[in-house]
């Protein structure tokens, strides 16, 4: 394979918290007292993921696309971002050939929900869950994120160049 047959994205998001859930990741809503502020659902999971696989491709990025000055971006679920922006990124003669994705949050615990969230991001954009990965850190009750006032994701993204 050659080089330019590959390229790499990287996508990062942060969101604020605020009381009352559930908490929107990765298109699942986890049980939690926070959810996240944002003029859309504020999946900042999806955001990273979407900007990565945009970034990827050299595409613009997901406030290009969606901006939060638009009224019919108020709300709007992440997942459609996501396909919309994938569905850019194939039509750019592309493919995934896999993410990898950290979220970072002091609370609630990820991993009883990676399963789930790794399943929907790949229903989402039509890929097979070994494609996708996703790990969780925590604060430690330092700064934004131990204190639960934040929460962050950051993805990298590999797309492999369809053949001709």
């Amino acid at each position: 394979m050659h080089a330019n047959q590959l390229r790499i994205g990287l996508g990062e998001d942060s969101h604020r918290l605020a009381p009352g859930g559930p908490l929107r990741l990765g298109g699942v809503d986890v049980p939690h007292d926070r959810h996240a502020v944002g003029h859309s659902d504020a999946d900042v999971l999806l955001h990273a993921i979407t900007d990565a696989l945009l970034g990827a491709a050299g595409l613009p990025d997901i406030g290009v696309l969606f901006p939060n000055t638009e009224e019919a971006n108020r709300g709007r679920d992440s997942a459609d971002m996501l396909r919309l922006a994938y569905d850019r990124v194939t039509a750019a003669g592309y493919r995934l050939a896999n993410l990898d994705a950290v979220v970072h949050a002091q609370r609630p615990k990820i991993s009883p929900h990676k399963a789930a969230i790794v399943d929907r991001v790949a229903q989402i954009i039509g890929v097979e869950s070994h494609q996708i990965n996703v790990k969780a850190k925590t604060g430690e009750g330092v700064g934004p994120v131990g204190q639960e006032e934040l929460i962050e994701a950051r993805c990298v993204a590999l797309l492999e160049k369809n053949e001709p």
